[in-house]
Parts: structure tokens; sequence; C-alpha cells
């Protein structure tokens, strides 16, 4: 996870942030790079994602930076959604980055129920 996460788990009521925080335990943090600010700058001057999204961006940013394979969120609007990936993937082989999975958990694990029977 990045520092980002961190960020907005740790927001929002005392108690229900030390909960998130929590479960967040012995996860590794990524280390921060100039480079992530900059690949989510170039991202949002692309206006892919709105102004509210930047915290998005840099959620894509960084993970996409340290090549990490799967970037899970429950974030449909910004991040998970299949009308943005394609501009995500272009702005990330302008800098010679390979595109993440970004995908649900949901979709990571698929439905059990598919493989009943």
């Amino acid at each position: 996870m990045s520092q980002y996460v961190i960020d907005e788990v740790s927001a929002g009521d005392p108690a229900l942030a030390a909960d998130r925080m929590q479960t967040l335990d012995g996860i590794a943090v990524l280390p921060p790079d100039p480079e992530i600010p900059r690949i989510a700058n170039e991202i949002m001057s692309r206006a892919i994602l709105p102004l509210k999204a930047q915290v998005d961006a840099l959620h894509i940013a960084c993970v996409a930076h340290h090549r990490i394979q799967y970037l899970l969120t429950w974030n449909c609007k910004h991040i998970a959604n299949a009308k943005i990936l394609p501009r995500i993937h272009d702005v990330l082989n302008d800098f010679g980055i390979p595109l993440p999975i970004i995908c649900t958990p949901e979709e990571l694990l698929g439905d059990d129920t598919e493989t009943e029977s």
C-alpha cells in the first residue's frame, strides 16, 4: 500500500479509522518517489480524472511506478472504470510503464459459486 492509502484510511471518525488502520497492520508501505506525482499530474493534465480525484491519480501512479501487478479498489467511478482505463494506459505507456491490472477484489477473486457443481 502507499502513504495515500494510509492518509485515506486514517481520515474520518477516529474509532473507525483506528479499526481500518488495524486491518492494514503488517502490510508493507511503498516508498515515495518524485516520479509518482509526476505521473499523477500527467493523468490530471489530460483531464482523465476530475480535479477532485487527484488522490485517485496518485494511487494509480504509485502502483504503476512501483510495478505492482494489481491495484484492488472499490472505486469504480475513477479507478476501476473501463472507460477511463484505456486513457490511463496511454499515459503509463508514454512513461514506459506497464499497466497494472486494476479491478475490484470481487473481480480478482471471482464468484465461488461458478466453480461449484
